[in-house]
């Protein structure tokens, strides 16, 4: 959906799709439940709070990254008794900088926010920019005040032997390009 809407996961989501829940972040304290998140180059944020023993997951492509749904995420994990200072992150494999081709007006949607938001984006050929997704959502998630975020270094659209990419499949004009499963589960 792209969106910045998180929902509590008390169960696992059955029934048709359309019946299930239609957000992009979810957080639970269910021991055994997997929170899994699909991408296939925006970011993959697993989220953990193991001494309230809360998880969270998110998927951040630029849209839901700018309108908060790294926010949600943790919010609804605070809802479930998480603290933001015990909270760790990883952002998973997703789409690198220097993979991350954008035109100007892209950059305008983040500069629009916060000026400091130019921070992310380095100049490419002719007017062409590349985002530094990995780089925003960590200080999203730094500015939230969570305890620690790591940054797995693989880039879904370079690398084609390991991870399913949009940009790739559409540069390429292939079909469906598949979608990469990240997930976190909260042991007993």
């Amino acid at each position: 959906m792209h969106s910045a809407k998180a929902v509590i996961a008390i169960e696992p989501f059955a029934g048709r799709y359309e019946d299930r829940p239609q957000a992009d972040a979810m957080a639970s304290n269910v021991p055994d439940l997997a929170l899994s998140i699909l991408t296939a180059d925006c970011g993959p944020i697993l989220l953990a709070d193991t001494e309230a023993k809360v998880i969270g997951a998110a998927h951040a492509g630029w849209k839901g990254a700018v309108g908060g749904v790294l926010e949600a995420a943790i919010g609804a994990m605070l809802e479930l008794g998480a603290q933001k200072p015990r909270i760790v992150a990883a952002i998973g494999p997703c789409i690198a900088q220097a993979s991350y081709e954008v035109g100007p007006e892209f950059l305008a949607q983040f500069t629009d926010a916060d000026e400091e938001n130019e921070r992310f984006f380095k100049g490419g050929q002719g007017d062409r920019l590349h985002f530094d997704l990995k780089g925003y959502c960590a200080a999203r998630l730094q500015t939230a005040g969570l305890a620690r975020v790591d940054i797995l270094p693989q880039d879904t659209c370079a690398e084609e032997k390991s991870y399913f990419s949009n940009r790739r499949a559409v540069k390429r004009q292939e079909g469906d390009y598949g979608r990469n499963l990240s997930a976190v589960v909260l042991q007993r």
